[in-house]
């Protein structure tokens, strides 16, 4: 069951940030090429990301889009600080914030909505899809925040810690407590 969130998208950061630092670099010099790479790499992640900050698929789509598209326009602009998920999930992170802030969409997600979300993993079952929207409702925003930052980019807890302008120990424990709280959920309706 969820066998989705047993292959994880390759973790953003360590050698995999090197390729997106090349990438944004590349960019910066006008190599549209690079641009399809850092699509192709980061695509789930930005998109898993807002679509555990809007909890809505349309929304979470075009904001992964318009996070593509600010990244090209601002690539000039990034400095290399070795976390280029970092600074392309804070573009996701305002462009999510600014909508919710809009007041556009944010009702939760139906089965039918995760469905629609994850058509084109043949593995998601839509047992997979209940789970997974009650497995998302257990959490509070903040936790759902960075516990997403982690298992979809594999930022360390420090980067997100950064990237939030939390503390280090604060990061920490709203993980772990979100964790408790998903094994609890898991465990829940094993039993049920």
């Amino acid at each position: 069951m969820l066998s989705l969130f047993l292959t994880q998208p390759a973790p953003l950061s360590g050698s995999g940030a090197e390729e997106l630092d090349r990438c944004l670099a590349r960019m910066a010099q006008g190599d549209t090429d690079a641009l399809g790479r850092l699509y192709e790499l980061t695509h789930e992640s930005v998109f898993g990301y807002a679509l555990s900050l809007t909890k809505n698929a349309h929304d979470a789509e075009d904001i992964a889009q318009e996070t593509f598209v600010r990244a090209h326009l601002n690539a000039a602009g990034y400095v290399s600080a070795g976390k280029p998920a970092a600074w392309l999930m804070r573009i996701a992170r305002n462009l999510a914030l600014m909508r919710l802030r809009e007041g556009k969409r944010t009702v939760a997600m139906s089965p039918e909505d995760w469905m629609e979300a994850f058509a084109d993993r043949p593995d998601f079952t839509r047992e997979d899809a209940e789970l997974l929207r009650e497995l998302m409702d257990t959490l509070r925003d903040d936790e759902r925040e960075i516990v997403s930052l982690h298992a979809l980019t594999g930022l360390k807890h420090r980067e997100i810690a950064a990237m939030l302008d939390l503390a280090l120990p604060t990061v920490l424990s709203k993980y772990n407590r979100a964790l408790k709280k998903l094994r609890a959920t898991l465990k829940g309706g094993q039993n049920g």
